[in-house]
């Protein structure tokens, strides 16, 4: 797939297509990106990475600037999608990692089009690090179609505790990565492996694909 997307080529039949933004701080093609999209490719997604102007700009050699406001994020997210649109067909999730599967919520609250079935968030940035009152769940409550959260049970932007004590919107549902960070890898300790808290997430985020509203 052309037109500036890093692409992963799903592993037999293509189920559908998952357009993927990346956090705030890492790029589309991060140890975190390279690691879940490969396991999405295994699901059956073909996966299409895109990069926000800030963090292109970075690549280039320029300074290392802070994301932009995240109402400019949705547009550059909207091109994006509608740039994949073009040159492919069947289903389509919206998703990121953290900053960017909160920008895909801020899109899937708008108009779609029908391909796209559902939105997926990896880390979902419910609120600052040590900042619990400045909750972000607005994104969340316009969705249009079906979401799927995929957070680590520690994860310090939003852990289990806390999400669970929330009455979420019926169209999200939760998966939960066992001892999972922001990154939704655990401890050394654990009997989890980030590898395999990826793999389960990936195939969670495949059943967008069949959900009753896609």
């Amino acid at each position: 797939m052309a037109d500036g997307f890093l692409t992963n080529e799903a592993a037999g039949p293509r189920r559908g297509v998952l357009l993927l933004a990346h956090g705030a701080g890492a790029a589309m093609d991060s140890p975190f990106m390279n690691r879940f999209a490969g396991h999405a490719a295994a699901a059956g997604l073909e996966v299409a990475r895109f990069e926000f102007a800030y963090m292109a700009q970075r690549r280039t050699g320029g300074s290392k600037r802070p994301p932009a406001a995240v109402e400019t994020l949705v547009v550059e997210f909207r091109k994006a999608l509608t740039r994949l649109l073009a040159v492919t067909d069947g289903p389509v999730i919206i998703g990121g990692k953290s900053l960017g599967g909160r920008v895909a919520a801020m899109v899937g609250g708008g108009a779609l089009d029908p391909r796209v079935v559902g939105v997926l968030c990896l880390g979902y940035p419910l609120h600052p690090p040590g900042m619990p009152e400045k909750q972000r769940l607005e994104p969340l409550a316009g969705l249009a179609v079906p979401a799927l959260i995929c957070q680590g049970e520690r994860d310090p932007f939003g852990d289990r505790r806390e999400i669970e004590a929330m009455v979420l919107p019926p169209a999200v549902r939760l998966h939960w990565c066992t001892d999972g960070s922001h990154d939704l890898a655990p401890r050394g300790g654990s009997p989890a492996t980030w590898d395999g808290n990826l793999k389960d997430a990936a195939e969670a985020a495949a059943t967008l694909l069949s959900s009753p509203a896609a």
